[in-house]
C-alpha cells in the first residue's frame, strides 16, 4: 500500500504501481462507446496512460487537455486517460473540449484495474476512485516511466513522461 496526499490529508492507495522496467499485463476497460477496450488493442504502439480521479475536477481536466495537445505530435503513440468516470461523462467532456487525441477509458465495469495498477484510493472522501498517475509504455508494454503523483491535486510531470518516449 502506498500513501499520497489529498491536500493536507494522507490517503492510502492499494496495489502495486508499475515501475520502470516492469511489464504491464493486458487489461480491459470500457471505452466512450461502451465497448470493451484492452491494452492489446494498442499493440505495436507506445502508450501514455494518464490515470485520473475524474475529468470533472480542474486538475484532471487540465491534464487531459495537456496530454491531448501534446499527443498530436507523438508518432506511433496513443494517450489513454483512465478514470472511474462513466463513459458518457468522458465523452461529454472530450466533445465539449474538442479533444480528439486522447482515448478515455472507464474502470466502472472493471474496478480491479485500480488495485492491480496501484492507484485504488482506499480511504477518505475519494475512496474507490483512482489516484493520479502516469505510466508510459513502449510497444511491448514495458514501463519506460511511471509516476504516482504524491499529491492528488497536483498535475503530473508531463515533460518527464513524454521525454521517456525519446529515451
Amino acid at each position: 500500500m502506498s500513501q499520497v496526499k489529498l491536500g493536507d490529508t494522507d490517503v492510502s492507495v492499494k496495489g502495486h504501481f508499475p515501475e520502470k522496467g516492469e511489464q504491464v499485463s493486458d487489461f480491459t476497460l470500457t471505452g466512450q462507446d461502451l465497448a470493451e477496450v484492452s491494452l492489446a488493442d494498442f499493440e505495436g504502439q507506445r502508450k501514455v496512460i494518464s490515470i485520473i480521479p475524474s475529468v470533472d475536477t480542474g486538475v484532471c481536466a487540465t491534464s487531459t487537455r495537456t496530454f491531448n495537445q501534446k499527443a498530436s505530435s507523438l508518432a506511433d503513440t496513443v494517450v489513454l486517460v483512465v478514470s472511474a468516470d462513466l463513459p458518457f461523462a468522458a465523452a461529454r467532456f472530450c466533445g465539449a473540449e474538442g479533444l480528439e487525441n486522447v482515448k478515455t477509458l472507464s474502470t466502472f465495469r472493471h474496478p480491479e484495474f485500480a488495485e492491480h495498477h496501484g492507484v485504488l484510493i482506499a480511504d477518505g472522501p475519494m475512496t474507490g476512485l483512482c489516484a493520479r498517475g502516469v505510466i508510459v509504455l513502449d510497444e511491448k508494454n514495458t514501463v519506460l516511466y511511471s509516476e504516482l503523483c504524491p499529491q492528488i491535486k497536483a498535475e503530473p510531470g508531463y515533460e518527464d513522461a513524454l521525454a521517456a518516449l525519446n529515451g
